[in-house]
């Protein structure tokens, strides 16, 4: 097995010999700005203690120079992944020093280099979770060896040079033979760190810069120094004020609960190009994605919301995951999930969010619901093997089941209790490693409660339940209203019943809207529960299961209350309520119960007047996957010109300049891409001959437009060349070169592909841009003769490049838009047959790519089957 992927076993033997003291990381960007450099010098001190006298230093860098042990060069041994180290002193302080080349990152792992083509200005920042820190310096590259890092860095001195901590000293390094000045900065020690939240950043980042006071239980004061930094294109759009009180309102509700100060001396959020995620929460200096948090473009209610959750989700990790880090991978998920919960609770009670939870339902337990029916699934507590395994469960499992099932503990022993315990649990363990049986004792101390089933049942278990109501009624009034929960754990095949502490909410028709009459709180431990609190009340109109959204299931919906929901649906006053509402049809139409067209109907009926927009642009979204996917092929078309045309009255109809207007354009935008009727309305509003009051043509608007008249050949490259000279933001290439490859045409579908497969010297978005123009909606029959050749490439792509990057690889390419043919069975349809038969003729393939290419066959097969489902829209 190749040494670049550290198995837990290593990891484990290596911790119980080694206590790792301190790190001293020097870094020479004073290059960086030269593009033909590919290369950085870095130089690591680290000094440990061991029991052995061998061990191994990771770097995944191409070059090691020198080898120093307790003051004697060595000879360097180096495979390219590892250094290894040999003549320790065993039970004494060691001191090894690696100097060496590491190689500037395209990817979005190590160090990240990006030139903006705006202005020319050079950016660089770093992102190692879960194991990328050894491509910039050499180190002990797993979370439980932590030390106190030094961190020393050479660059330019009218660059931001940042690191984890503040600054200590900065001096002059001399004068670049082209005039430039050069400083050597030192950044004060960290307290104990893992090596995957080390964090530099480097470029002449613009800054905010504020503060932060306030004190913990005890009256103690502390003043935390805040900045917030943005390239410099980006400084028209910048809205650091906002974010920086998002912050300060972060910090006051996280020290009111947490009862432990701040650890990490100040706390920089810097706002960076080409990141593969949301954001990272590297303690002091967290690393943000610029072109989904700083908005060149018109950005709803909801976009602002989800940036403010993710602020504080980051900043949750700052003592869950940085203070307390899991011991390996397989807890990963714990703080994961803990900062997934605890960022929307924060968000929901610090900030003008109130409603937070609302697009927690809708989106993240969306994205849960989804994986945790994959053939991938697995346990919240995951096997986690290697590091490679650990990179492919950054999923929808370990964070947004994970939340869910936390929401459902804080339901189970109460919120007080769960506070109490965390604090337990920081008090304890800061500054160290710890795991799910050391937040379980915390939180059973703090509640009284036995949680050894409860975390048996929720976290070791895998799959989804199903929650659905029977009300039996007589006169009138409810004789029994009985809750059945269905559940197979999806590792063994056995049944599974789990605990849930949920609502069940009973609605009347009032005059035109829906009220709630009853709340009833309860637990449902047994698989079938008589609901003795509803016997003798009126018969509901509706029943819903998981009213609240407390425990995480799929709820079904009785016929009455369908019924009612089809009629009445945007009558409910509770935007949380319409979330799990909507989230049960969504359930039931994924699972081939739900007819494409009924779904269609209902968020045509009712998202006209669906006033929360995270609400209305998920259920939009998911009318377009009804119309796409879903829908069967024969009745597709009639089904897509109706949603269309909803969706164009909604947009004229809209409010000026709101939020519902703004997502009902983007649908157009996307949707009119498989209707020639509807580009032309694209057109007309592009060229300004249809006008609509409110809405700002800005450039990522023209952009979705222009992409959408190339999947159908009705604009000119020409058209799409000048949009780029005229568009001056960072994001014009990347959309330009998307929307080139999104036309109808076989070569240009060719040439993406061999692109893709071909150039491993792409960046991430590049190979994002050229697969999204590829899979366009509609173009499945362009690119059905490449489909041999895409599975014939696979184990090249996954071997010539980063994980992230072959993942964007095969993910993109991977073949879509299965549609049946009359009297064709789903698993007999030529794609889902070619992903099985990979599968069965490369059982030794990397497990990460054996896993993506498993879930892209399932996706393709539920869309099949859900083409079989029958039933007239209504």
């Amino acid at each position: 097995m190749s040494t670049r992927n550290l198995l837990r076993r290593e990891a484990q033997q290596r911790s119980e010999h080694l206590r790792i003291a301190t790190y001293e990381v020097e870094l020479d960007l004073s290059g960086a700005d030269d593009l033909a450099q590919p290369t950085f010098p870095t130089r690591t001190t680290v000094t440990f203690t061991s029991t052995t006298p061998e061990t191994f230093l990771d770097f995944l860098g191409p070059v090691v120079r020198r080898v120093e042990v307790n003051g004697t060069d060595v000879e360097v041994e180096h495979d390219g992944n590892r250094v290894q180290l040999r003549g320790l002193l065993v039970g004494g302080d060691n001191v090894v020093t690696v100097e060496g080349e590491g190689a500037y990152s395209r990817s979005g792992e190590g160090l990240h280099r990006y030139r903006d083509p705006v202005d020319d200005e050079v950016y660089l920042y770093t992102h190692f979770e879960p194991t990328d820190s050894r491509r910039v310096f050499a180190g002990f590259d797993q979370p439980d060896l932590k030390g106190r890092f030094t961190v020393v860095l050479t660059g330019r001195a009218d660059w931001e040079l940042l690191a984890n901590r503040p600054v200590v000293s900065r001096d002059s390094a001399g004068t670049r033979a082209d005039g430039v000045e050069l400083v050597r900065q030192v950044h004060a020690p960290t307290p104990p760190l893992s090596t995957y939240v080390t964090c530099v950043a480097a470029g002449r980042y613009h800054r905010v810069d504020d503060v932060w006071r306030g004190g913990g239980r005890d009256g103690s004061s502390l003043e935390v120094p805040l900045a917030a930094l943005c390239r410099r294109s980006l400084v028209g759009s910048f809205d650091g004020e906002r974010i920086l009180d998002t912050t300060r309102r972060g910090l006051d509700f996280f020290h009111e609960h947490y009862d432990f100060p701040y650890p990490w001396g100040k706390y920089d959020s810097v706002f960076v190009p080409e990141y593969n995620l949301g954001a990272m929460e590297n303690p002091g200096l967290v690393t943000f994605r610029d072109a989904g948090y700083v908005f060149q473009s018109a950005a709803t209610r909801s976009q602002h919301e989800t940036r403010s959750n993710t602020i504080l989700h980051e900043m949750a990790h700052m003592w869950f995951g940085d203070l307390v880090t899991p011991r390996w991978w397989d807890d990963l998920w714990l703080k994961e999930s803990f900062a997934d919960y605890m960022g929307t609770e924060a968000n929901a009670r610090a900030t003008e969010f109130t409603d937070a939870w609302t697009p927690f339902c809708a989106r993240r337990k969306a994205w849960a619901y989804l994986q945790d029916q994959l053939p991938t699934t697995h346990p919240v507590v995951a096997d986690i093997p290697d590091v490679e395994a650990a990179k492919q469960n950054f999923d929808g499992i370990t964070y947004a089941k994970g939340a869910s099932v936390l929401k459902q503990l804080v339901a189970y022993v109460g919120k007080e209790a769960f506070f109490a315990g965390a604090r337990s649990y920081f008090r304890d363990h800061a500054y160290s490693s710890a795991g799910l049986v050391d937040l379980l004792a915390a939180l059973e101390a703090a509640s009284g409660r036995d949680l050894g089933g409860w975390s048996r049942l929720w976290l070791r278990t895998a799959g989804i339940g199903t929650l659905t109501p029977q009300v039996v009624e007589r006169d009138g009034v409810v004789e029994r209203l009985v809750l059945r929960q269905e559940a197979v754990d999806a590792m063994t095949g056995e049944p599974v019943t789990r605990p849930h502490r949920l609502v069940v909410g009973l609605y009347a028709l009032q005059g035109d809207s829906l009220q709630r009459t009853s709340r009833i709180e309860l637990d449902l431990v047994t698989d079938e529960h008589e609901v003795a609190e509803a016997v003798g009340l009126p018969v509901p109109d509706l029943v819903v299961v998981n009213d609240d959204d407390l425990t995480y299931a799929k709820v079904r919906l009785d016929d009455r209350s369908l019924a009612t929901v089809r009629g009445h649906l945007s009558s409910i006053s509770s935007s949380l309520t319409r979330a799990v509402l909507w989230s049960a049809l969504w359930n039931s139409c994924r699972d081939g119960e739900l007819p494409a067209e009924d779904y269609v109907r209902l968020v045509l009926d009712h998202g006209p007047r669906e006033e929360d927009v995270a609400l209305l642009a998920t259920v939009t979204a998911n009318a377009q996957t009804a119309v796409e996917a879903y829908a069967p092929p024969a009745s597709r078309p009639p089904t897509r010109e109706a949603f269309l045309d909803g969706v164009v009255r909604e947009l004229e109809a809209a409010e000026s300049g709101s939020g519902a207007q703004l997502v009902w354009a983007r649908v157009l935008a996307s949707g009119s891409a498989t209707s020639p009727r509807h580009a032309d309305h694209v057109r007309s509003l592009l060229e300004g001959h249809v006008e609509i009051e409110g809405l700002a043509l800005d450039p990522e608007l023209r952009w979705a437009f222009l992409q959408s008249l190339a999947a159908q050949d009705r604009v000119a490259p020409s058209e799409l060349d000048a949009e780029m000279q005229q568009d001056r933001t960072s994001l014009a290439p990347v959309r330009h070169r998307a929307a080139l490859a999104s036309y109808p045409r076989a070569e240009i579908k060719r040439e993406a592909f061999r692109t893709v497969v071909e150039d491993t010297g792409l960046t991430n978005d590049l190979v994002t841009a050229w697969t999204t123009g590829y899979a366009q909606p509609g173009h499945a029959s362009l690119t059905a003769d490449l489909v041999p050749a895409y599975f014939a490439a696979l184990e090249g792509i996954w071997d010539s490049r980063s994980q992230e990057l072959a993942s964007r690889a095969v993910l993109g390419l991977f073949p879509r838009g299965a549609d049946l043919d009359p009297g064709q069975e789903p698993e007999a349809h030529p794609v889902p047959v070619a992903a099985q038969a990979w599968l069965d003729e490369h059982p030794s393939a990397p497990g990460g790519l054996r896993r993506l290419v498993i879930e892209q066959r399932d996706h393709v097969l539920r869309a099949l089957r859900a083409q079989t489902c029958r039933g007239q829209a209504r």
